[in-house]
């Protein structure tokens, strides 16, 4: 079966969509100057840490809801999801990343696919909506299977992560690769765990995280935002 939603999956998953993904770290360089990510081990145990142990939990299962929500046309549940993602988003940084990048996404997209849904659930987000809501939308509105979704959704993240440990530990090229194709499986296992996520566990994080993250905006030198 000829899969017509593939250009719009790579489009919406491209790492170099201009929205400013690049310039964010989600705490990695507080990990990095602390001495704990250090090599290419450290950097794989870090990907696979905050895979299966954060982003499942939060940003993912945001972004499996709020595609359920708009195929259901429900603002409201969209509105409650950004509350609630907001609230669970602590660290200011991370907070505020995940807004731009979601205003940026939604400027793309919004030129090319109309829709009253994202207009009004921009617009009762004061124009900041997050991230990984605003993906889950277009995902449904450019008619890309959820599994399909969610799957380039961990990627993306992945690839950010590995980007980001070859920059600033620093690693060579093929460390980066060797750590990709070692999170295949993993990355089926999470997509397959995503597509129902329980409401009870958004939110559940290991609290180091979100501490590199709150430490990152007092380090001496910064190369990326967050």
């Amino acid at each position: 079966m000829e899969q017509h939603y593939l250009g719009s999956l790579l489009h919406l998953a491209d790492s170099t969509l201009p929205i400013g993904g690049y310039t964010h770290s989600a705490g990695l360089e507080t990990f990095v100057q602390q001495g704990l990510v250090n090599s290419a081990a450290t950097a794989a145990t870090f990907v696979r840490n905050m895979l299966q142990n954060n982003i499942r939990y939060n940003d993912a299962a945001f972004m499996s809801l709020a595609y359920t929500a708009a195929t259901q046309n429900n603002v409201n549940e969209l509105l409650e999801l950004h509350h609630l993602c907001t609230a669970v988003k602590a660290p200011r940084e991370l907070r505020e990343a995940s807004q731009k990048l979601g205003a940026r996404l939604t400027r793309i997209f919004s030129r090319r696919y109309t829709s009253d849904l994202v207009t009004q659930y921009e617009t009762a987000a004061g124009n900041s909506p997050h991230y990984c809501l605003v993906f889950g939308i277009y995902a449904h509105l450019t008619g890309i299977p959820l599994s399909s979704a969610l799957y380039a959704f961990y990627y993306n993240a992945a690839m950010g992560m590995v980007t980001n440990c070859v920059k600033l530990v620093p690693l060579g090229q093929m460390d980066g690769q060797d750590i990709i194709f070692d999170l295949q499986h993993l990355l089926k296992e999470l997509t397959a765990v995503t597509i129902q996520p329980d409401r009870s566990l958004l939110g559940l994080c290991n609290a180091a995280f979100d501490i590199r993250s709150m430490q990152h905006e007092r380090l001496y030198s910064r190369l990326y935002m967050s």
